[in-house]
């Protein structure tokens, strides 16, 4: 019965707006623990310690949880903003059965989009589009104007001065005398 930690596969997961790291836990193993690190400086932010007997969570910030079932780990980091992007590396240590056994099992790049950037851009696109759409309005209606007025001073211009028949008014149509 050996320990084999160099299949340790994370498998990281996105799933209703909170970000899951799964490890398998190491097998033939009576005492490890598991710890998210964060950051170039490695800073502790979650760690699971389990023993044959109990499991021991402990989390350093609000937005991480750990979670263990019998053939895994689980770290969820909830409510994620942008100050949250940094590097996450994940070490694993083995105290039962000796030898002691310390290694970083991967390290992984975590980047969130800031939430108001995408509101804020969708809302400036609409601002855009909407006086693009009013700008093209404009103009249609100031060349209908125009187009308009042009022929109105064709129709009047042409009946009047140029007209070959003389303006007549209306006449009531002659009385037959009666004999």
């Amino acid at each position: 019965d050996q320990v084999n930690i160099s299949d340790a596969q994370v498998m990281v997961e996105f799933e209703n707006g909170n970000l899951n790291f799964t490890f398998p836990n190491p097998k033939n193993v009576s005492e490890f623990s598991i710890t998210l690190f964060k950051g170039h400086e490695k800073k502790e932010i979650c760690a699971l310690h389990w023993t044959k007997e109990k499991v021991f969570l402990k989390s350093n910030v609000s937005y991480c949880q750990a979670q263990n079932s019998g053939n895994s780990t689980t770290f969820i980091l909830k409510n994620l903003e942008k100050k949250h992007i940094d590097i996450y590396t994940y070490y694993l240590e083995i105290f039962l059965p000796p030898p002691y056994i310390d290694c970083c099992l991967k390290e992984t790049y975590l980047y969130i989009p800031d939430k108001e950037d995408c509101s804020s851009h969708g809302l400036l696109l609409w601002i855009i589009i909407g006086l693009i759409i009013f700008a093209i309005s404009c103009v249609c209606c100031a060349v209908a104007y125009c187009l308009r007025n042009k022929n109105q001073k064709c129709e009047s211009s042409s009946h009047e001065y140029n007209s070959e028949y003389m303006p007549m008014a209306a006449v009531n149509a002659a009385k037959k005398p009666r004999i």
